[in-house]
């Protein structure tokens, strides 16, 4: 079975396409921009070591923590320069994908 689809008119750089849009497309979520003082885990795993502390200021590219996920060791660096408010996950700590792992002012 096909989804309907609505033809609507897309406008880019001032250039007006017609266009099929399924309803699929139209309920879809909106994007929403992450915010770079919430870093979030990409992928689940555990964390194997923490270089920072609440507090703590850090600076773009700073290491932050070590995430081990499928047996890969992965640094989480800062995206950007800030103070650490708030560390919820400890050495051990099982986390998932999405989970915060640490919040920048």
């Amino acid at each position: 079975m096909q989804t309907p689809e609505t033809v609507r008119e897309l406008v880019i750089g001032g250039v007006a396409y017609e266009t099929r849009f399924t309803r699929k497309f139209e309920e879809r979520a909106q994007y929403v921009a992450p915010d770079p003082h919430l870093i979030r885990c990409v992928i689940p795993g555990v964390i194997l070591s923490i270089a920072v502390r609440k507090g703590s200021r850090v600076r773009s590219g700073d290491p932050l923590l070590v995430l081990e996920a499928m047996k890969m060791q992965n640094e989480v660096r800062s995206p950007c320069d800030g103070t650490v408010r708030a560390l919820p996950v400890a050495p051990r700590d099982t986390v998932t994908k999405g989970q915060i792992l640490i919040e920048l002012d």
